[in-house]
């Protein structure tokens, strides 16, 4: 999800590692994995998102990418938020609920959860079990931006797209890299589901974070579709994903530049559902 946008550095971050060189991945490398930290969404009531793990951006500025929404945290009542039809909440199903939503007056709200300041991770496994909203102008993600994104900027912090889809391809999920020359470039592969929508049910999404090494992977970590290596840079590129730390941001977004807004098909309200999101170390990192 290409976009930048001033907030504070991290404060308060989890190192999974630091440096080392790069080991050879086993075919199962949850074998030598530990998990570091984990958000499962259990809930005995309709809740908040757990606020040591999760905060929000707001606003409807657009993010970079010409958006429609209007992004809510949790209990706002800043019109056109409404607390009593929450954009995001824990669930007594186990879920974290994305809801993106259409009022009377025609205004969009939906929510981005993010772990800055408060979990954040270099190198590792990431991984997130997710149910995908679906229709024209629906724009889910799961992705990370470098903790010094308000120094650095964007895109030289980084930023790893673990899942991304579009209305208009709901069984194509996609995966890309941005850094320092190579934003706009081709540097993303796509996975496509061998029968179905994405959104017809719960599927993994995650990444395989080791030195010079970006993969992604859907529903098993055996199952890797892009790797990304400084090697893989336009001339002039700047690998910037050993350098940092990187948190995690879940969001919907209506509309924008590359899904195209939402037509009469769409219906509203769409969720995402979150089963879990998880970190783990990997072998040698």
């Amino acid at each position: 999800m290409k976009m930048f946008w001033q907030l504070p550095v991290c404060a308060f971050a989890l190192c999974v590692g630091c440096g080392g060189s790069s080991i050879a991945m086993t075919p199962d490398p949850a074998a030598e994995e530990k998990l570091v930290w984990s958000d499962d969404f259990t809930a005995t009531a309709q809740s908040a998102p757990n606020p040591a793990n999760w905060t929000f951006d707001t606003g409807n500025d657009g993010f970079g990418n010409h958006e429609l929404e209007n992004y809510c945290a949790y209990g706002s009542t800043a019109a056109p938020c409404d607390p009593a039809q929450p954009n995001s909440y824990v669930g007594t199903d186990g879920n974290l609920h994305i809801v993106a939503r259409k009022d009377a007056k025609g205004n969009y709200t939906s929510a981005r959860l993010k772990s800055q300041g408060l979990q954040s991770f270099l190198h590792g496994r990431i991984e997130a079990r997710i149910k995908m909203p679906v229709g024209q102008g629906i724009w889910p993600a799961f992705w990370t931006l470098g903790d010094n994104v308000a120094t650095a900027g964007w895109p030289a912090c980084g930023e790893m797209d673990i899942m991304e889809t579009v209305g208009s391809t709901p069984s194509v999920n996609h995966g890309s890299v941005h850094g320092k020359g190579f934003t706009g470039t081709d540097l993303g592969e796509t996975y496509t589901l061998p029968g179905g929508k994405l959104s017809d049910a719960f599927h993994t999404y995650g990444v395989i974070w080791t030195t010079k090494k970006v993969a992604y992977y859907i529903d098993s970590p055996s199952n890797i579709y892009a790797t990304f290596t400084p090697a893989s840079l336009p001339a002039g590129g700047v690998w910037p994903f050993d350098t940092g730390k990187q948190f995690i941001i879940l969001n919907v977004a209506v509309g924008g530049s590359w899904p195209g807004s939402p037509d009469k098909t769409t219906v509203f309200p769409q969720e995402m559902l979150v089963d879990y999101v998880k970190v783990w170390s990997t072998p040698g990192q």
